[in-house]
């Protein structure tokens, strides 16, 4: 089973973690699933970009980014050649390591 290992986040995940993911698995699900709030509010439908993070090792492991993923980084805060949208990316058998953005585009985060 990949290893997910999150960096730290002051919001987020304060102390960093690492998390096991079944291969095929959405990242942001897998997230909410162990207790990360990650922003997600098109309810990981690829209508925002709110669950925008960085991949920082692993990414080549991964399927390229879509069309709608791609339309929709656009508007991601702090776009980088290693920034997903966690509601698009499906873990493969590698090992990733991922980042959350300092901010997101979300005026009002929910509870």
């Amino acid at each position: 089973m990949p290893q997910v290992r999150l960096l730290p986040h002051p919001d987020l995940c304060p102390e960093g973690r690492e998390i096991h993911v079944k291969p095929g698995a959405s990242l942001c699900e897998s997230l909410l699933k162990v207790g990360v709030a990650i922003e997600h509010a098109c309810e990981m439908v690829t209508a925002c970009s709110t669950c925008h993070v960085y991949v920082r090792q692993g990414g080549d492991s991964l399927e390229e980014p879509g069309d709608d993923e791609g339309d929709q980084l656009d508007n991601a805060w702090g776009l980088e050649a290693q920034s997903r949208l966690a509601c698009c990316v499906k873990l493969a058998d590698t090992d990733i390591t991922v980042e959350f953005p300092r901010h997101t585009r979300n005026h009002a985060r929910e509870h």
